[in-house]
């Protein structure tokens, strides 16, 4: 078979054997042969441009019952609402995960394999992946405790019997770093008598033991399953806690980051058009560390962005926010980042540390909490601090008081189009293109997420978005209009070069430049909810022959580049050469 002499096959082996042994290594590749027999190559979706992506990629993220209507299934109703009020401004979507569940809506996985049937079929998966470059999560630390793999697992049958991780009560945890406050270990009564399997997330979300290689191979086949069926991105969620070792943080583990590179390796080898994007919400240094040397994720989430543009935002300060910015590292070639500021989850607070003071950043829970959002704790040596802020991102940039929905829409809009004209591909949740208040009815039991996962009506989010009077309806279609702009600028390619310049106080501003003979373009957003003016000469362009520049999100409005431009409270403007 090819794969024995493949290099790629080769560099597996070698990882296969620093996470096993060479003992096994032998015999693992030999199984890993077996594993990559069963699917072919022309299964594989592939790249719409030719490159992994362009300018023309946006991201939608959406739950896969985000709008439901009675007597279809939910999958064909969101196909149907794409279809008719999104079209091209998306290049992808993703789906958070459609799988059976048992909590944490979808990420407690009961069978990886099977489509939710309250949600569809596999063929409803596939029919939009027909018109979207399609994401879907592989839900890789833990399972549900209600999966079948569990209930082998406690009546002691193979060889589930293995899966998962038992702890002594006297084993020393302290050293493990932990996103929750509740105990790590969950007492479990199994055939052989009680014993504490490992829980980092909930009692009800068993971690998996990735020593085990048979662990690993049944996720390697469920990644490549998921290919098969459609998808051009897989997202590792909660990648970062996968490798447990007794004595250490078990947190970015060595072993963590080898795996990631052997799924890498997997799908270099089969489906090398398919991008694999790490989950890890955690300081920007941390972060970086899974695009390893271009080996690893090809796409990380650009975590340290949302609190970050939120606090200059609240602040009307683009101070901290212009400093990140121009200390970015680009990130290895075939790499990039994911631009977004809000998801399914909280505005994490720890990809704060180094950025902005501690006392900012109190400052900025203390905003949220006024605007009617919530906080999410950690354990940090059994001290509980803030892990994330739950909010929906269009009402934690609410303005206190009434009739100030106008001010809203416009600092809201502000933060969208400024993410939209950073370096990589931005990924939009459902809820910021509607703008959705906080969803305060959802939040029951402490389930503090719930205020940003409310699902909608298909009828009800109609009316809102054919009633032109409504926020929902300001948003979403000027939202859309500046996707679609995005899309055909060279200047807003991934791999199109950044820089940060200073054009005055409360500005945020960047040039990007192309790869291609197109010019250069200058993305300048008022985070201030003052008028504003700057000079384009001030941005340090040598110019050639021409003071003519336009203004892409004003209609193309022309400006010379000797004049002072005005710039309306919070108002963002895409300037290029006319």
């Amino acid at each position: 078979m090819r794969f024995y002499s493949s290099d790629i096959m080769q560099s597996m082996r070698a990882r296969l054997e620093r996470l096993y042994g060479s003992a096994r290594a032998d015999r693992l590749i030999e199984r890993l042969a077996l594993l990559c027999s069963r699917f072919s190559d022309d299964l594989v979706p592939k790249s719409r441009s030719g490159a992994l992506w362009d300018q023309r990629d946006n991201l939608l993220i959406t739950y896969g019952d985000m709008v439901t209507r009675e007597g279809e299934a939910p999958l064909a109703t969101l196909k149907g609402f794409l279809d008719k009020r999104v079209g091209d401004a998306f290049s992808s979507v993703h789906l958070l995960p459609v799988f059976p569940y048992s909590s944490d809506e979808g990420f407690s996985v009961v069978d990886y394999r099977t489509i939710n049937p309250n949600l569809g079929t596999w063929s409803d998966i596939r029919t939009i992946s027909t018109q979207y470059q399609l994401m879907l999560d592989l839900v890789i630390n833990h399972v549900s405790r209600k999966s079948t793999w569990f209930e082998d697992y406690v009546n002691g049958t193979a060889p589930y019997r293995h899966y998962f991780i038992e702890v002594d009560s006297d084993v020393d945890l302290s050293a493990v770093i932990r996103p929750r406050t509740q105990p790590l270990l969950t007492p479990t009564r199994t055939r052989t008598g009680e014993h504490r399997v490992w829980t980092t997330f909930s009692p009800d979300q068993v971690d998996l033991d990735f020593a085990n290689p048979d662990v690993l191979f049944e996720f390697m086949d469920i990644l490549l399953c998921y290919v098969s069926q459609g998808a051009r991105m897989i997202r590792l969620d909660a990648i970062a806690f996968l490798w447990k070792e007794v004595g250490t943080p078990c947190f970015h583990h060595p072993h963590t980051h080898e795996v990631v590179k052997l799924l890498r390796d997997l799908l270099k080898m089969l489906a090398p058009d398919v991008i694999l994007i790490t989950e890890t919400n955690v300081p920007h240094p941390e972060n970086i560390s899974y695009f390893g040397r271009g080996d690893e994720a090809q796409m990380v989430y650009q975590f340290s962005l949302p609190p970050l543009l939120l606090h200059a935002l609240l602040n009307g300060n683009a101070d901290y926010l212009s400093e990140w910015a121009a200390n970015l590292e680009p990130p290895p070639a075939g790499c990039t980042f994911l631009n977004f500021t809000a998801s399914h989850d909280g505005i994490g607070v720890r990809p704060l540390e180094g950025i902005i003071p501690e006392a900012e950043q109190a400052k900025l829970i203390e905003d949220v909490l006024a605007r009617g959002g919530l906080v999410s704790m950690r354990d940090a040596n059994g001290e509980a601090r803030p892990y994330e802020l739950n909010s929906t991102y269009y009402d934690a940039l609410a303005e206190r008081g009434q009739g100030r929905v106008d001010q809203q829409v416009a600092r809201f809009l502000c933060s969208q189009t400024t993410t939209l004209g950073l370096q990589g591909i931005p990924a939009v949740y459902f809820h910021s293109l509607t703008a959705t208040p906080n969803h305060q009815a959802g939040v029951v039991n402490g389930q503090a997420r719930a205020i940003n996962r409310r699902r909608w009506q298909l009828d009800e989010l109609d009316t809102l978005l054919d009633d032109t009077n409504t926020a929902t309806s300001r948003v979403f279609r000027e939202y859309i209009r500046r996707l679609k702009l995005r899309s055909g600028q060279a200047a807003f390619h991934p791999d199109a070069a950044q820089r940060v310049v200073e054009l005055g106080e409360g500005l945020f501003s960047v040039v990007r430049t192309p790869t291609t003979t197109a010019g250069p373009l200058l993305a300048v957003s008022n985070l201030t909810g003052n008028q504003k003016q700057f000079s384009i000469r001030s941005a340090g362009y040598e110019f050639t022959g021409t003071d003519a520049w336009c203004d892409l999100l004003a209609d193309g409005e022309h400006i010379n580049k000797h004049d002072n431009i005005e710039l309306a409270p919070y108002q963002v403007r895409w300037l290029t050469l006319a």
